[in-house]
């Protein structure tokens, strides 16, 4: 299994999605900004490195938002998703084929991963509240 990590970043009402390359798997799909945990490091560490690598972006990483497991056909991942800040930076698409903030309604408009699924309705769920 394959530990990866993803930040929840708002900005106001509006939160950050990435859209992955065409030459990654899952491609074009969108998703939130993360990736793989290394070997030595804590996912918190592993977070603040990829969103560096990804965007240009510093983050405070705060509490665990959800943690989910997805079987795609190739790969098994374990994704833990943090709330998490924007300490310095502004995104740039250093890696993505587009970075975009969405609201909550706007989430059914995007095709994402299908690990995301169950976080995206926890997103939602929260707003009807």
């Amino acid at each position: 299994m394959t530990e990866v990590v993803a930040a929840l970043i708002w900005d106001n009402d509006k939160f950050l999605i990435c859209q992955r390359p065409e030459n990654k798997g899952n491609a074009l799909l969108w998703e939130f900004v993360g990736g793989k945990v290394e070997k030595g490091e804590t996912k918190e560490e592993a977070l603040i490195r990829e969103c560096r690598e990804e965007l240009l972006i510093t983050l405070s990483v705060g509490d665990e938002f959800m943690d989910v497991v997805h079987e795609y056909p190739d790969i098994t991942v374990h994704l833990t998703l943090f709330n998490a800040e924007i300490k310095e930076g502004v995104p740039e698409k250093l890696e993505h084929n587009d970075i975009k903030w969405i609201t909550v309604d706007e989430i059914d408009d995007f095709d994402f991963c299908k690990a995301d699924t169950a976080i995206l309705e926890k997103i939602k769920n929260l707003k009807k509240k």
